[in-house]
């Protein structure tokens, strides 16, 4: 689907289904130099099982037009105009790494349009090597590299994902390399210099989940502790031997963890 928001086309997946007004909509956030392909699994189910997806592509992100937002407040007002462009009141939004970020603001921005939120691989704050700003900003191809290299635990670099024939980390490389030339870098600043996660959390008010990685060397899982501390309601699932990937290396446990905290449609078999 293709929708207009703020003057550009932006792309959202839908699961190949159409809206449907009466079913609750869940919207899906990537993190840095992503897209909606990083939530095939589990986009696809939730609109297979009662729901509404939409899995967005960010401005300047995938087949969405525009620039990237420069910062995750802009990302944040943001949803809303897209759930305005959809004809959506209210949603569950489900965010990973900046993503993450953005959709706690949102909630915390506008509580009316959100019923619930999922953090995958969140931290407050969230920092950024120094090297790894510096490549990104050369759209140096280290940038890509070093975050292939960061971003998954150790035992799924060799493999291992239940899905057969998935190249975990060749599949990261590429989709980063197909990203426009410095969307890494302005949504890696957005990250480093976001400081309003813990103040943004205690302004939350509907039910949060956190999926975490235990060998997350990205966004470690101590760096999720305050923002956990502040969250009034919250649930916490941590993943063993995954690390910032979570969609690509555990796709069953993240889509499970989410299965359990989303409310049942009414629809849903």
């Amino acid at each position: 689907m293709r929708l207009p928001v703020s003057g550009h086309a932006v792309y959202a997946y839908t699961g190949t289904r159409a809206l449907d007004r009466a079913q609750p909509t869940v919207m899906f956030v990537h993190g840095a130099a992503q897209d909606h392909s990083v939530w095939a699994l589990q986009s696809r189910y939730f609109a297979y099982h009662g729901r509404n997806v939409l899995a967005v592509d960010l401005p300047g992100h995938g087949r969405s037009d525009g620039e990237s937002l420069a910062s995750v407040e802009a990302i944040a007002d943001w949803i809303p105009t897209l759930l305005d462009a959809a004809g959506v009141a209210n949603a569950a939004l489900v965010g990973h790494s900046l993503g993450a970020l953005a959709v706690l603001e949102c909630a915390a921005r506008h509580p009316e349009r959100v019923g619930s939120i999922a953090l995958l691989g969140p931290a407050a704050p969230m920092p950024v090597s120094d090297a790894l700003l510096e490549a990104a900003g050369r759209n140096d191809h280290l940038a890509y590299e070093l975050i292939t290299g960061w971003s998954f635990s150790a035992g799924k670099k060799l493999g291992g994902n239940p899905v057969p024939g998935m190249w975990m980390t060749g599949n990261a490389l590429r989709l980063m390399e197909r990203s426009k030339p410095d969307a890494l870098a302005t949504d890696l600043m957005a990250c480093h210099i976001y400081a309003n996660g813990l103040t943004a959390a205690a302004g939350v008010r509907c039910p949060a989940l956190l999926i975490l990685g235990a060998r997350d060397i990205m966004a470690p899982t101590k760096a999720a502790q305050a923002l956990i501390d502040a969250l009034a309601q919250k649930r916490v699932v941590t993943l063993p031997d995954c690390g910032h990937s979570l969609m690509a290396e555990e796709p069953d446990a993240v889509l499970d963890a989410l299965r359990a905290f989303l409310p049942p449609a009414q629809s849903e078999p």
